[in-house]
C-alpha cells in the first residue's frame, strides 16, 4: 500500500526499535516477549498518537489551521502528545477534559498535567462524565472562529481513518524489520482503547498480507463493546487507501483486565508496572500499558500462549503520567 499520496508530517527519525525481553520471559516462564518501543517516537515524550498525529497535523496544516482542539481523560496522553506538535508547528492547542472518574481532575497535578503547563496548554475545559464530547469540540470551535481563528477539531485519541494511516505505517514498519532482522512473530499484543491504534494496525496487516494475530487488551470495554468498533475503525482505514474487505474475525480483543474503571488501578496493573519496570527496566503507564501487560500476564498463566512463542508487544508510550500515581505503584 502507498502511504505517501497523504500528507504527512515527521516527528521521529527512522522506526522505533524492537527489543528482546528475556528477563520478562523469565519471570513469568512462559514465551519469548518483544517489545516494538513506539514510547520512542517523536514529540515530548513520545507514544502512539505520534503516528496518528503526523497524518492529522498535516491534513490541519494543508486546511490553513491556527489551532488544534481535542479531547481525552484527566491525565490523557492524547491531548498531551497534541499539545506537543501544535508547539513543534507553531500552533495553539485547545483541550477538552471529560472527568470520567468524579474529583479525577486536578489542575495542579503533576505527571500530564505538569506537561500541560510546562508545554503552554492554551485552553483546558472540563466537562463530567458522559458529556458529548463530540458536540463540546464543536462548541469550542465555534466559539474560537468567532474570534477569528481557524481550529481543526482532532477526535479523541487521533482515533479516525486518516489516523490509523499512522498504523498502517507502523505495520509496514514491522513487516521490513521483521524482514531485516530475521524475526517471526506469532502473536501482536496491542492496546484497544479509542480504537484507532488497533484498527489501523489490523488494516495495515490485512492491506500488506501480514498473517500474525493482533490481540487488543482492553483498556475501557469488553469485546462485545469494544470489537465493533475496532472493525469499524479497520475498515474505514482500508475505505481510505481505496477499498479492501477486512475479515471480522482479525479483530480480536480481550477484557476482564480493565476494571474497575478507564483509568482507576487495579492490582493486576500494579503488578504488571512494577514487573516490567524491575525485569527490563521499561516504564509503563497506570492507564494503558499497565493494563495491557497486566493482560498479556494473565493470557501467559493461562497458558494461551505456547512455550516457543514470539510474542510481540507494541509498547505505546504514556510513562509521563507515572508520577501522578506514585502512591499507588510505590511499595507501601
Amino acid at each position: 500500500m502507498d502511504l505517501s499520496r497523504f500528507a504527512r508530517r515527521r516527528y521521529s527519525q527512522g522506526p522505533t526499535p524492537i527489543e528482546s525481553m528475556p528477563r520478562l520471559s523469565a519471570a513469568l516462564g512462559g514465551p519469548q516477549f518483544w517489545i516494538k518501543r513506539d514510547d520512542m517516537l517523536g514529540l515530548a515524550p513520545g507514544g502512539n498518537k505520534t503516528r496518528k498525529l503526523e497524518f492529522l497535523v498535516a491534513d490541519a496544516l494543508a486546511q490553513s489551521a491556527d489551532c488544534l482542539i481535542t479531547c481525552g481523560a484527566p491525565q490523557s496522553n492524547h491531548c498531551r502528545i497534541t499539545l506537543s506538535a501544535a508547539v513543534k508547528e507553531g500552533l495553539e492547542c485547545h483541550v477538552v477534559i471529560e472527568e470520567r472518574v468524579p474529583d479525577s481532575y486536578h489542575p495542579q497535578a503533576s505527571g500530564n498535567h505538569f506537561l500541560f503547563r510546562l508545554l503552554g496548554m492554551h485552553s483546558m475545559t472540563v466537562v463530567p462524565a458522559g458529556t458529548d464530547m463530540a458536540a463540546a469540540m464543536l462548541s469550542l470551535a465555534d466559539a474560537l472562529q468567532a474570534k477569528g481563528k481557524r481550529p481543526y477539531i482532532i477526535p479523541g485519541g487521533g482515533s479516525n481513518a486518516l489516523g490509523g494511516l499512522g498504523y498502517v505505517a507502523c505495520a509496514q514498519e514491522i513487516q521490513q524489520q521483521c524482514f531485516d532482522e530475521g524475526l517471526r512473530f506469532d502473536h501482536v499484543v496491542v492496546g484497544s482503547g479509542s480504537s484507532g491504534t488497533h484498527g489501523g494496525l489490523v488494516a495495515g496487516f490485512v492491506g500488506n498480507h501480514i498473517d500474525i494475530p493482533i490481540i487488543g487488551i482492553g483498556v475501557s470495554r469488553e469485546p462485545e463493546q469494544q470489537e465493533p468498533l475496532v472493525y469499524k475503525e479497520a475498515c474505514a482505514v482500508a475505505a481510505l487507501l481505496g477499498g479492501f474487505e477486512i475479515p471480522r474475525d482479525r479483530v480480536k480483543s480481550i477484557g476482564g483486565y480493565w476494571q474497575p474503571k478507564y483509568s482507576v488501578p487495579n492490582p493486576m496493573m500494579i503488578e504488571a508496572v512494577r514487573l516490567m519496570a524491575r525485569s527490563e527496566a521499561i516504564l509503563l503507564d497506570p492507564v494503558y500499558t499497565g493494563k495491557v501487560v497486566a493482560g498479556m500476564i494473565g493470557l501467559t498463566r493461562a497458558r494461551f500462549f505456547k512455550p516457543e512463542d514470539k510474542v510481540l508487544l507494541i509498547h505505546t508510550g504514556g510513562a509521563s503520567s507515572l508520577s501522578a500515581y506514585e502512591a499507588v505503584l510505590l511499595d507501601a
